[in-house]
């Protein structure tokens, strides 16, 4: 028999106020229900409002769609090259840079701030791709991969100097610790 509290997707319920409905989502602390006259609502798992019409059993490794669908963006940015998503930190924004050459003849070039950040965010994941196909290459040797993944990691701290422009630390390039570019 199937427990209030831990009912799966599918269960028919009926509400007293909301009426007949089915579970549509399960999360840690409720259920997200859709009713026939009320649309969706959450119902705390633990409440005892609900009557079981038709309870189905969830099953043993449920997770939630958020949980899958960050499950599934790691693999496509592991095995793909699908850029992720990074922020430019919020002083940057509308911003621009002014290059002035030393040769007073010569005009400024001004290139928008985010531009620019778009270029180092493609640089930096087509680096991470270059450093998942020589991990995954077949032919190399294992110490032909470790001498290429150290100059990996100098690139990166080569490129430490444009983490001011990204909004979230976790995004940002890290070289070797405590080594000198």
């Amino acid at each position: 028999m199937v427990q209030a509290d831990n009912l799966g997707i599918g269960s028919r319920v009926k509400h007293p106020t909301y009426g007949d409905g089915v579970i549509v989502n399960v999360k840690t602390s409720h259920y997200q229900v859709t009713f026939i006259n009320e649309g969706r609502k959450d119902i705390p798992r633990l409440s005892n409002e609900m009557e079981i019409v038709e309870g189905i059993e969830p099953p043993d490794d449920l997770i939630s769609n958020m949980e899958l669908e960050q499950t599934l963006m790691r693999i496509l940015r592991k095995w793909t090259e699908m850029p992720e998503h990074v922020s430019l930190g919020s002083k940057w924004t509308n911003g621009k840079m002014i290059l002035q050459p030393g040769d007073k003849e010569m005009s400024n070039k001004e290139i928008p701030i985010d531009t620019f950040f778009h270029k180092i965010v493609m640089l930096r994941d087509r680096i991470r791709v270059l450093e998942q196909r020589i991990n995954a290459h077949d032919k190399l040797s294992d110490e032909d991969k470790v001498n290429m993944q150290q100059y990996i990691t100098r690139i990166y701290g080569s490129l430490t100097t444009f983490n001011v422009l990204f909004k979230f630390p976790h995004d940002q390039f890290t070289g070797e610790k405590g080594g000198k570019d």
